[in-house]
């Protein structure tokens, strides 16, 4: 229960009761279910006062120095604190709802579960404070300071973020909802599992931050800068996410619109390793397309897989007889768009004719037919061959040994001349003409 004594002292006034705090410094003040609806304590000197379950609703506190202050499931329902310093602050557990909170001073205090539904808690300090599983829905946070701020689980649902300073805290798994973080600071934060579902994150530097499982369903997002940023199993789909900035501060700016290829784009750019590894990839990668489901077309591609070994090119095999997940054409279009040149063996074709007939005409790359001797190509190869430059002239083979034998001279180095054709024929400039020139041709 509250001293009353001091209570008493309290209901003299501020000034009263600050001349009598400098008196007593040291001496424990206790105003535990004190009854101080509506008082005026603007300016009191509150400092390690226990209110704890008091009943502070409407209660002007503008200014109050309430630093390491207990207001454990204290109501402050529609108070205002405009300005105090509650840094340390015990407000655990506090009605907090439909307070001001703006510009208030409330570094490292303990907000866990409070409530502090539609409270205003504008340009305040949250430095390091606790608001683990608090209720902020509706609250407007907008340029608060919340860095290292502990947000488990709160739920932020249509709260106003927009350019509050989040850098370093902890959102995991909290619900932000319709909130507006427009032109917030998410630098190195934790968003996994947190649900955005709606929110606004257009111009937010979420450079570092962690969105592992987060849903993302219709959330906007675009000309955010996402440098260094982690996106592992995303949840939904979003709205917006335009001009997403990619490089870090200080380098020429490179944006990209889908945040899960950002990552891939940038270690590209950056990552000499992995540039080696695609330019290794286009430059000894040769896709083999066929069937080769029973023994005698199996031993086919193992010689000819093997062969290839042999002259230093990787082969990657596709089996139209094995089952997939995947859409075929699907796969072999990304399979052909990383290889230096592809083999189709149109022996007895089933997939092929389809597959090609959907490949050829999207990749420059070179397509070389294969068959064995006594089998008939697919009607549709003849126009591909002449539609299409890349794709060679089918070669036949009567045995494993006739294929192994030709496969440099017949296969391999047609492949790689047609394959420098294709890069000469890109390498050219484009040459405009002039309409003038045809004008005075004709005078």
């Amino acid at each position: 229960m509250a001293n009353e004594e001091q209570l008493a002292i309290l209901r003299q006034g501020v000034d009263v009761w600050n001349k009598w705090r400098e008196k007593n410094p040291t001496l424990r003040v206790e105003l535990i279910s004190a009854k101080l609806s509506g008082a005026n304590l603007r300016k009191a000197d509150l400092s390690e006062t226990d209110f704890s379950y008091a009943d502070l609703s409407g209660t002007d506190l503008r200014d109050a120095f309430l630093v390491i202050a207990k207001f454990f499931e204290a109501n402050l329902s529609g108070a205002n604190l405009s300005g105090a310093d509650l840094s340390g602050a015990d407000l655990s557990y506090a009605n907090l709802s439909k307070a001001d909170f703006s510009k208030a001073n409330l570094n490292g205090a303990h907000l866990s579960y409070a409530d502090l539904r539609e409270a205003n808690l504008s340009e305040a300090k949250f430095f390091t404070s606790r608001l683990f599983s608090a209720k902020l829905n509706g609250a407007n946070l907008s340029k608060a300071d919340l860095s290292r701020a502990d947000l488990d689980g709160a739920n932020l649902t249509g709260a106003n973020l927009s350019g509050a300073n989040l850098s370093r805290a902890d959102l995991d798994g909290a619900n932000l909802t319709g909130a507006n973080l427009s032109g917030a600071n998410l630098n190195r934060a934790d968003l996994s599992e947190a649900d955005l579902t709606g929110s606004n994150l257009n111009g937010v530097d979420l450079s570092h931050s962690n969105l592992v499982g987060t849903i993302i369903d219709n959330v906007e997002i675009s000309k955010s800068n996402i440098y260094g940023i982690s996106v592992w199993d995303l949840v939904g789909e979003f709205k917006e996410q335009n001009e997403l900035v990619i490089t870090p501060e200080g380098e020429s700016t490179i944006t990209v619109d889908n945040i899960e290829i950002a990552q891939f784009i940038y270690l590209i750019l950056n990552n000499k390793k992995l540039r080696d590894v695609i330019n290794t990839l286009t430059s000894k990668t040769v896709l083999i397309l066929g069937r080769f489901a029973i023994p005698e077309r199996k031993a086919i591609l193992d010689a000819l897989r093997n062969k290839l070994r042999e002259y230093d090119l990787l082969p990657i095999v596709f089996d139209f007889d094995r089952p997939a997940d995947k859409d075929f054409t699907e796969t072999i279009k990304t399979l052909a768009s990383i290889s230096y040149f592809v083999i189709a063996d149109v022996t007895n074709p089933k997939s092929s004719p389809l597959e090609l007939q959907a490949t050829v005409p999207d990749y420059q790359i070179p397509f070389v037919p294969i068959i064995q001797e006594g089998e008939s190509p697919f009607a549709m190869m003849v126009d591909l061959q002449k539609k299409f430059p890349w794709v060679l002239p089918t070669r036949s083979y009567d045995s494993i040994e006739t294929l192994m034998s030709a496969l440099k001279p017949g296969i391999i180095d047609p492949a790689v001349e047609m394959r420098n054709k294709l890069r000469l024929v890109k390498a050219q400039e484009q040459v405009t003409e002039s309409l003038r020139d045809y004008v005075e041709k004709s005078l």
